[in-house]
């Protein structure tokens, strides 16, 4: 499905990837995991083309993205979230959905004044399908409300349903659980896993290791921008090279990531 092939990133000295060669499977639930700093979100910013990578290639499905910009590799089935919320906190919840589905190529703003019968039925189908999607993220009640007002885990959720409003192949979640207590990531949780079991694809970016091991069956994971390991999460909480990286050389060799 995802192929990165000596994928290297370099902002002006500093090498932030350095030749990252990964391949993810069609059909799963992908973690990505690293200590801070380790260029998990600069693999993510590669994939949605912000930036382009310095050397290599980013193929999805036998396609080139690396050589697109954003809103083509959008449109070619892949969405995101922000590891930073970038909402229209002043929009309102439904709003904020309703920004992604929109194609500014289907109707120009003069067509858009007009009564025209088949735009009015597009907008509102679309209305329809954004307060679904709210729904389904727990958020059918503040539809209305302006985002900036949500919590910040109910923010984290519009993001997670203004990016299946674009109907994505692959969804890029970074951090998706930060800011919430337990209950919401149980919550999350079993969404993502009746995204999963619904045919989507998923990468996490995630510091709640208890939440990546329960979710992803497989994991790689990242360090001074290099993968260093691959596996399934026992394998993971027992890999030597990544007990160093979290908790450094001098731990007792007995320590590893808690699940």
């Amino acid at each position: 499905m995802l192929t990165l092939t000596s994928v290297s990133k370099n902002f002006g000295g500093l090498s932030v990837l350095q030749d990252v060669n990964l391949a993810i499977p069609d059909q799963g639930i992908f973690g990505l995991i690293g200590p801070n700093g380790a260029g998990k979100t600069t693999v993510f910013n590669l994939i949605t083309g912000l930036p382009t990578p310095s050397d290599g290639a980013i193929e999805f499905f036998g396609e080139r993205l690396d050589e697109l910009p954003p809103h083509q590799i959008t449109r070619r089935g892949v969405a995101r979230t922000f590891q930073n919320i970038r909402l229209f906190k002043e929009m309102t919840t439904l709003d904020n959905v309703l920004v992604a589905m929109r194609d500014p190529s289907r109707y120009g703003n003069f067509v858009a004044l007009l009564p025209w019968t088949g735009y009015r039925n597009t907008e509102q189908r679309e209305r329809e399908t954004a307060r679904g999607l709210l729904s389904r993220v727990g958020l059918a009640d503040k539809s209305n409300l302006p985002a900036g007002t949500l919590s910040y885990g109910e923010q984290r959720r519009v993001e997670i349903a203004r990016a299946l409003a674009t109907r994505p192949k692959l969804m890029l979640l970074d951090e998706p659980a930060a800011g919430m207590n337990v209950a919401e990531k149980r919550e999350l949780m079993s969404e993502i896993v009746k995204l999963a079991e619904s045919g989507l694809n998923i990468m996490i970016i995630e510091h709640d290791m208890r939440f990546i091991m329960e979710l992803c069956r497989d994991i790689v994971v990242l360090n001074f921008g290099q993968i260093i390991a691959r596996g399934s999460s026992e394998e993971i909480r027992g890999n030597p090279r990544v007990i160093e990286a979290y908790l450094g050389s001098d731990k007792r060799s007995d320590s590893r990531p808690k699940s």
